[in-house]
Formats: structure tokens, C-alpha cells, sequence
């Protein structure tokens, strides 16, 4: 089973028990994030649901494992002729998450948003596309 969520304009895509990195929020070593921007959900058995944007009654729980620093950026700036040259480093404020579990309402997330039927065969192809989640 995984999901595709959203946080801080990026989509990430998490299976349970996995380790990622996100962009800086205001939290602290230990404490559990709770994400309900969840874009797509795919369990073990085929079965897609698509948001539209978000699937609702869908929420993902994941614990701050560290706050950290991402590696150096150089920022060179130069204007030929000029004798203009500025060299600037930054390094983001990273945040380290472990993926616990998916909560939801089974009856309510399969009736809110787009399902998915994929064949076996052709992954690829989508085959059926329906609004009342059946």
C-alpha cells in the first residue's frame, strides 16, 4: 500500500514504515505529523483511489525523527566587466519523518473521490474511470 501526499508545494510518495525528508515546519524531535493532503491511495489489491484534489477521510501519521540541515547550496553571482562577483552558501532546514500507518474510514474514503480499475495485464492503460467510487 502506498500514498501520494502533499506538503510545501512537493508531492511525495510514501509506502508504510518509510523514512523522508521534507522541508522545515514548526515541530520537535518526537512529535507526530499528521498529513490529510493525501493526492492518491493505492492498497496491496489494485485498487486506486484518486482525490480530487484530496482524498478525503484520509489522514497519514508520521513521527519526527530528527530536524536537520540539507547540503550546502553555492549562490554565485557575477557580471562580467564589472569586477562583481558574490559567493553565498544556504543550507535548508530539513525535517526526517518515518511513515506509521494510514488512518481512515474504509466506507467513507472508497465514496469520496475517483476510483481506478487497472487491468493485470497493462498497467499502464486505465481502464475505467468512475465518480461514484464503485
Amino acid at each position: 500500500m502506498f500514498v501520494v501526499f502533499e506538503n510545501g508545494g512537493k508531492q511525495y510518495k510514501v509506502f508504510e514504515g518509510d523514512t523522508l525528508k521534507i522541508e522545515h515546519c514548526e515541530c520537535k524531535k518526537g512529535d507526530i505529523l499528521k498529513f490529510r493532503t493525501i493526492l492518491l491511495y493505492n492498497d496491496n489489491k489494485g485498487d486506486t483511489i484518486v482525490g480530487s484534489p484530496y482524498v478525503k477521510n484520509l489522514e497519514l501519521s508520521c513521527k519526527v525523527l530528527d530536524i536537520i540541515k540539507d547540503k550546502k547550496i553555492i549562490v554565485f553571482k557575477k557580471k562580467r566587466r564589472h569586477n562583481y562577483r558574490r559567493k553565498l552558501g544556504h543550507r535548508q532546514n530539513m525535517v526526517v519523518l518515518k511513515v506509521l500507518s494510514l488512518n481512515s474510514d474504509k466506507n467513507k474514503v472508497s465514496g469520496s473521490a475517483d476510483k481506478v480499475n487497472v487491468s493485470e495485464k497493462n498497467k499502464s492503460k486505465i481502464l475505467e474511470v468512475t465518480k461514484d467510487g464503485s
